[in-house]
């Protein structure tokens, strides 16, 4: 198993009501296998589910992405603006 922390930004934040969470996934985890597990817990990140954006770091990841252990992963929607 590998640690992991999720955290959410803009309204994924307000449909956790949470800034993050920390998660144990299992070894060769990927990015999408965590938003999978999220979706199970909260199904709203469905409306989501070809928009969202993954990073780790400074850099956006594909989800394809193979987690490590302490690997941090921000979640947002796309920026929007005017």
């Amino acid at each position: 198993m590998i640690k992991v922390r999720a955290e959410f930004y803009s309204v994924v934040k307000e449909i956790f009501d949470a800034s993050a969470f920390e998660l144990s996934l299992p070894e060769n985890a990927t990015v999408n296998d965590l938003f999978e597990h999220l979706k199970k817990s909260c199904p709203k990140l469905r409306d989501f589910e070809k928009s969202m954006l993954f990073g780790i770091g400074i850099e956006f990841v594909h989800r394809s992405y193979l987690l490590k252990d302490g690997d941090v992963v921000a979640i947002m929607p796309p920026v929007q603006g005017g």
